[in-house]
């Protein structure tokens, strides 16, 4: 194997090699093996949804058993996997309000932000005067997104007004959340729809589900119970390990887990007991979106990203690697035997073959933490030091950027102190003033089609050359973090108004936002600056880029980013090319319906050349509308 060819991260080569050496398969090995993938797989026109299948459409074979055509599979297919992206994001969400059920004073879960849930509490006409915060937080968790019978997701009002009304003209207004899931499951079942246009029409509403009720709701609560991210400097890599302590890796998505094992591994007696097995301590580290959760909140250091998770156990000084749920290798369970590694499931929802099964409860959650951690340090005795290779690497990042702390820091260019309040209003005149070309959302997986990092960091480097801001989420923003362009000497990479904008609010030009969840932060970051302008958020220079998208969840964000009027760039082309159809409607019609649209092109270098070029053509529509309407303040 090259190691060049299939990712250009230096740590990750290194420990490729001495997996090799240690007879340890990992997920490039198992990509080489299956040579050519299935081509119907990849056209996404093969059907398998009841037992008289599979059907697969070919030239000779247009129609399925039941008559289903090309354009009724593939659109079948990609609605179902915006079901499976919207039902996990919300599951996450649902779990964290479960959480907040859960909050009391004394409790293993206290309300950290109190600010934010009297906010969101007045959103939501909860009475808050004279109140107890912990009595109106549970009201708050009372008037869950998820079953509700009736109306539209609450926070749909959060959006400019003109967005509000394309959703509901169009008749995408998402309803309770799991309706939509359910809906579309149900109506991709054999004898009920077959129509493209309705199934593209369902995925656009269920996506609005996950953007702007689920994974909103994820983010506002875990907000509130764990704080609202600050801006705070760490490292990334796998050079992060320490071959003195004990190592832990934490990754899966949710905060509720990753929060007390945070908690535990600080907890002086067991901070006592790594002395005695004869370590100096402990080292918590981060993989994937949990390693965003819990660096943006604690400053925990980044081990990798979704790619590197069999790679950390490789290194031979990792004593546990403890999981909740989604993205987590099923070969982890293998790999952690050829170490003394101790792969740790948590969640009764991710249950793994040959795992240690510990499960951890929301009641009981401290006590969980604690035991587990204490597994971890246990287990420290029993590390192979003639196994032990930390590779070298490891970058410095600034992290930590919620929609609070960009206000923030934006508001050191209009007031000597920073105002919590902040503004929105530099940012719009450095958009407005062409400083800044736009703004670009960098977010996603990685994806073994390509190069790992590979499409992320070029596509990042060309659009902040060219004075696009970059924020990003997920495996995306570990990827900026470990190639060091979440630092602020990274603005000598920057164009000179990127770089002067940089210097005058002290940021750095690619801004960790968090976990995948957090796209919602982009959202809620757009839907702001749109109203501040009094525009709709399709006509802002701004857009979606997902390079090596590969997740469910990925497809859902895609498309709720697309249906909230944001165009989106992918360097993967979804499995829809199997339906001209879908194609039209994906990648063109959705531009006259919602105002943005898809556009698919998997070499890096071309893809960043299209969105720098498509957001210059933006800025022709969107700097008339500014002139339009500063003409008509004057003639006020």
């Amino acid at each position: 194997m090259d190691k060049k060819m299939v990712t250009i991260d230096l740590n990750s080569q290194v420990l490729l090699d001495k997996a090799e050496r240690d007879g340890v398969e990992t997920m490039y090995d198992r990509k080489q093996s299956f040579k050519a993938q299935c081509g119907f797989g990849l056209q996404g026109n093969c059907c398998r949804i009841c037992g008289m299948g599979p059907c697969r459409i070919t030239p000779k074979t247009p129609r399925g058993l039941c008559g289903a055509d090309e354009h009724v599979i593939v659109g079948r297919n990609y609605a179902r996997m915006v079901a499976g992206g919207t039902a996990a994001h919300s599951d996450h969400a649902r779990d964290i309000a479960h959480t907040m059920a859960l909050a009391s004073r004394d409790g293993n879960y206290t309300i950290k932000d109190e600010a934010k849930l009297i906010t969101l509490a007045k959103e939501w006409d909860v009475e808050t005067e004279g109140r107890d915060i912990y009595d109106i937080a549970h009201e708050v968790v009372a008037l869950m997104e998820f079953g509700k019978p009736y109306g539209v997701a609450r926070f749909l009002k959060n959006a400019p007004a003109k967005r509000q009304k394309v959703w509901k003209d169009l008749g995408i207004e998402p309803r309770a959340i799991d309706r939509e899931v359910t809906t579309i499951m149900h109506s991709t079942h054999i004898g009920c729809t077959a129509d493209i246009d309705s199934l593209i029409h369902m995925s656009l509403r269920t996506s609005l589900a996950d953007g702007w009720a689920g994974s909103m709701i994820g983010t506002r609560f875990s907000d509130i119970l764990f704080g609202t991210p600050t801006v705070r400097e760490t490292e990334a890599n796998l050079g992060v390990l320490e071959e003195n302590k004990v190592n832990i890796i934490l990754h899966g998505h949710e905060p509720s887990l990753s929060e007390m094992i945070v908690l535990a591994s600080e907890d002086p007696e067991l901070v006592e007991l790594a002395k005695e097995v004869g370590a100096e301590g402990i080292n918590l580290a981060g993989m994937c979106c949990t390693g965003n959760e819990v660096t943006m909140r604690h400053g925990v250091k980044t081990a990798g990203d979704f790619h590197q998770q069999e790679l950390a156990i490789v290194t031979g000084v990792v004593e546990a690697m403890i999981v909740d749920v989604q993205c987590i290798f099923p070969a982890l369970a293998k790999v952690a035997k050829c170490y003394h590694t101790k792969f740790i499931t948590t969640s009764p929802k991710a249950k793994i073959a040959e795992s240690t099964y510990m499960e951890f409860s929301e009641e009981t959650a401290y006590e969980d933490a604690r035991n587990i951690v204490k597994e971890a340090i246990l287990n420290f005795k029993n590390r192979d030091k003639s196994k032990v290779l930390i590779p070298e690497l490891k970058s410095s990042a600034t992290v930590g950027y919620s929609l609070n702390s960009i206000l923030g820091q934006l508001d050191r260019v209009v007031n000597s102190q920073i105002d919590p309040a902040g503004t929105l209003k530099p940012l719009a005149d450095c958009l407005k003033s062409g400083v800044l070309r736009g703004v670009a959302g960098v977010v996603g997986c990685n994806n073994a089609k390509g190069i790992s990092n590979k499409a992320h960091i070029t596509i990042m480097k060309e659009l902040i050359k060219n004075d696009i801001l970059v924020v990003t989420t997920g495996c995306g923003a570990s990827a900026a973090a470990k190639f060091g362009l979440m630092t602020k000497e990274a603005r000598k990479l920057a164009g000179k108004g990127l770089a002067t904008v940089c210097e005058l609010v002290d940021i750095p030009p690619v801004l960790h936002l968090g976990s995948c969840v957090d796209c919602s932060r982009i959202l809620e970051v757009v839907s702001e600056t749109a109203k501040a302008l009094d525009m709709d958020m399709c006509d802002l220079p701004v857009v979606g880029v997902a390079p090596e998208w590969m997740s469910e969840k990925a497809v859902a964000i895609g498309t709720y980013v697309v249906a909230s009027g944001i165009d989106t760039y992918l360097g993967i082309m979804p499995p829809v090319k199997g339906s001209s159809r879908a194609v039209e409607i994906l990648c063109g019609e959705l531009q006259d319906m919602v105002g943005a649209k898809f556009t698919v092109n998997e070499n890096p270098e071309e893809l960043a050349q299209i969105i720098i070029s498509d957001i210059e053509k933006k800025r022709v529509h969107f700097e008339k509308l500014v002139e339009e309407k500063m003409n008509h303040v004057v003639e006020a």
